[in-house]
């Protein structure tokens, strides 16, 4: 069962946590999450995938695929899409003012937005984002089947933030039917397949929060400012 804990009393924290308090304010460093997003019927979208697939191999990067569901109409239907992807997106939109949506979109730590086949505007968002420290520190770890989740910020948040469990598929392998990559067989990377938020943090006081684990594959917890916006930290489980 999952279970929403906003903070933790300071003595338990210290006891269990063994997180320093005494980090410079800011000085978290976290990998950069890249969210594409991407439809097996886009005839645009192979090259992002390929270029998704590159990243999983690249340090500091925690690529992350998410297929959308609005172009299963067009004569192949993605197996990998969610409308909860599709609504995901266009809650980015949204927040950035923007009226439509599209793909392949790669969407780096919450805030860049890109071209998600034009590797340099991808590479320079990365690059932009890379090594600047944030003020969360996340640690997470397996306990059976569940995994624990601490966090603390310094300085203390200004506004709650979404925790959020992501599962997903390492690889898979494709070989589209039908639609406009009829032909084509598509090495697939990092395939989101789940996507829930576990709790959401005061950022005021110490974070302990227990979730259960995704039934299968791999999993990332990300904290993020609401709207969706930044991503303030990020940590694959291992």
């Amino acid at each position: 069962m999952k279970r929403e804990i906003i903070g933790a009393a300071c003595g338990v924290w210290l006891c269990g946590a063994g997180l320093s308090f005494a980090q410079e304010a800011g000085s978290f460093l976290s990998p950069v999450v890249v969210e594409l997003y991407t439809s097996q019927g886009c005839s645009s979208c192979p090259p992002a995938d390929a270029l998704l697939a590159e990243l999983a191999e690249k340090p500091g990067v925690i690529p992350l695929a998410l297929h959308v569901d609005y172009w299963d109409y067009i004569g192949w239907k993605d197996e990998f899409a969610h409308p909860g992807f599709t609504q995901r997106q266009k809650s980015y939109a949204k927040a950035a003012g923007e009226r439509m949506v599209y793909t392949p979109q790669m969407i780096v730590d919450g805030v860049a937005r890109v071209v998600g086949h034009e590797p340099d505007e991808v590479a320079a968002a990365i690059a932009d984002a890379s090594g600047v420290a944030g003020p969360v520190s996340l640690r997470v770890r397996r306990e059976g089947g569940q995994i624990v989740i601490e966090a603390t910020a310094n300085p203390p948040l200004d506004a709650p933030a979404m925790v959020q469990l992501v599962g997903y598929r390492d690889a898979a392998q494709v070989d589209i039917g039908a639609g406009e990559n009829a032909g084509l067989v598509v090495e697939y990377r990092n395939i989101v397949t789940s996507w829930e938020r576990v709790g959401l943090w005061s950022g005021r006081v110490p974070l302990v929060l227990r979730a259960d684990a995704p039934p299968e594959g791999s999993a990332v917890v990300i904290v993020q400012r609401q709207g969706p916006a930044e991503i303030l930290a990020a940590a694959v489980v291992d």
